[in-house]
C-alpha cells in the first residue's frame, strides 16, 4: 500500500472537511475576540446632563461634539431623575452641574462595568478642566469589592453557556447527534431541563453565598442560569439534529466566537465596535450578562428584553429539535417501507440509533 493510500485510510474525506472547519473556527475565534476587544473606545454612551437651563443646551452640544463621539448626551431635569434613569439602565452616567459652586458631579454605575464608569469620569474631567471646574465622581450603583472590574456576572454566564453546549454535545456524542424519534427528543429535552435547573442553582450558590462575588437574589440568578443553560443547550441540540456533528461547531460559532466577545463582559457594549455592539444583545451571553448585572446592581430593572431573547432561543431550539425528530421518523418510516420485509435500516453518519 502506498503512502497516499495510507493517508486516505487515515484521514477520510469527512475527517478532512471537519479539520478544515475547525481551522476556520480557530481563525474566526482570533478575529472575533481581537476585533472586539483590542481597542475599547466609548462611543455614543447614553449620558445625562443636569444643568441650569441657560447653559444646558450649550453643554449638551459641547459633549455631543467631543472628538470620536464618546457620548450621546441628553438633558435631564434634575439629579434625582438622573439617578433614576441610571438605575433603570436608560443611561450609563450623568453630569450634574452645580449652579452656585465650581464643583460638579459625575454620576456613574460601576455595577454596569467598571471600565465604562472610569472612562466616563475621565471624559468629563478632561472636558471640565479647561473651564476651571472640578469634578467629583459618585458611584450610584457600585460594583461589589469582591467583583473585580464587574466581571463576575460575565464569567458566571459564560460558565452557564459552556455547560449548556457541553451537555448537549455529550448527549450527541454518546447516543447520536440526531434523535431517533420524537420520544427520544422529548427525553433529551427533559434531561437538558433538569441539567439546566441544577446548573442554574449551582452557579448562583457558588457566585453568591460561597464566594460572595456577586450580590443580588440567589433565586433570581438561579432562574436566569437555568434559562441560559437551557437556551444554549437546546439550540445546540437543534443544530446537531439539523446538521449532525457539525452542529457542535455551529454552536461554538454562535455562543463562543460571536457571543462571548460581544456580551459586554470585559468591556460594556458602548465600548465595543459597531458590529459586536449590534449582535451582542441578541445572543445568549450578552442577554445573560445584562440580566445578571441588573439583578446584582440595578434592582432587577431593564430585564424584559434580554429575558425575551433568551426565551426565544430556548423555544426555537426546543421546537426545532422536536420537529426535526418527527421529520426523521417519517423519513425512517418511508425507508423501512421500501425495504422488503420492512426491516429497519440505519442511516450512516448519524451515530447510534438509540437516541
Amino acid at each position: 500500500m502506498t503512502f497516499a493510500d495510507e493517508v486516505k485510510n487515515a484521514v477520510t474525506t469527512r475527517a478532512a472537511l471537519l479539520v478544515v472547519g475547525v481551522l476556520a473556527l480557530q481563525l474566526l475565534f482570533i478575529a472575533s475576540y481581537v476585533g472586539a476587544l483590542h481597542r475599547p473606545d466609548p462611543t455614543d454612551v447614553p449620558f445625562g446632563v443636569v444643568a441650569p437651563q441657560q447653559v444646558s443646551g450649550q453643554l449638551v452640544t459641547q459633549l455631543d461634539d467631543l472628538p470620536g463621539g464618546p457620548l450621546d448626551p441628553r438633558a435631564v431635569s434634575d439629579e434625582t431623575e438622573a439617578r433614576r434613569q441610571i438605575q433603570n439602565r436608560d443611561i450609563d452616567g450623568a453630569l450634574v452641574v452645580s449652579p452656585r459652586g465650581s464643583t460638579d458631579t459625575v454620576l456613574v454605575a460601576s455595577g454596569g462595568g467598571t471600565v465604562l464608569a472610569t472612562s466616563l469620569a475621565k471624559i468629563v474631567k478632561e472636558t471640565e478642566g479647561p473651564q476651571q471646574r472640578t469634578v467629583r465622581t459618585v458611584d450610584v450603583a457600585p460594583a461589589s469589592p469582591d467583583d473585580f472590574d464587574g466581571l463576575s456576572s460575565f464569567y458566571l454566564v459564560v460558565g452557564w453557556c459552556v455547560g449548556g453546549y457541553l451537555c448537549a454535545s455529550i448527549l450527541a456524542i454518546s447516543a447520536g447527534t440526531k434523535p431517533a424519534n420524537r420520544q427520544r427528543a422529548v427525553i433529551r429535552t427533559g434531561v437538558m431541563a433538569l441539567y439546566s435547573i441544577a446548573g442554574g442553582i449551582g452557579g448562583a450558590v457558588i457566585i453568591g453565598p460561597v464566594l460572595g462575588a456577586l450580590p443580588g437574589s440567589v433565586w433570581a440568578l438561579a432562574g436566569l442560569g437555568a434559562l441560559v443553560v437551557f437556551a444554549v443547550g437546546m439550540i445546540t441540540l437543534a443544530l446537531e439534529a439539523l446538521t449532525g456533528i457539525v452542529g457542535i461547531g455551529l454552536a461554538v460559532l454562535i455562543i463562543v466566537i460571536a457571543g462571548n466577545p460581544s456580551a459586554g463582559g470585559a468591556f460594556p457594549l458602548p465600548m465595543l465596535p459597531d458590529f459586536w455592539r449590534a449582535i451582542g444583545p441578541a445572543l445568549p451571553p450578552g442577554a445573560g450578562t445584562w440580566v445578571a448585572r441588573s439583578i446584582a446592581y440595578f434592582e432587577g430593572n431593564a430585564v424584559t428584553g434580554p429575558l425575551l431573547v433568551l426565551s426565544a432561543w430556548a423555544v426555537a431550539g426546543t421546537v426545532l429539535t422536536l420537529l426535526l425528530s418527527m421529520r426523521r421518523r417519517e423519513a425512517d418510516g418511508a425507508g423501512q417501507a421500501a425495504v422488503p420485509g420492512g426491516g429497519a435500516t440505519t442511516s450512516p453518519g448519524n451515530g447510534s440509533s438509540l437516541a
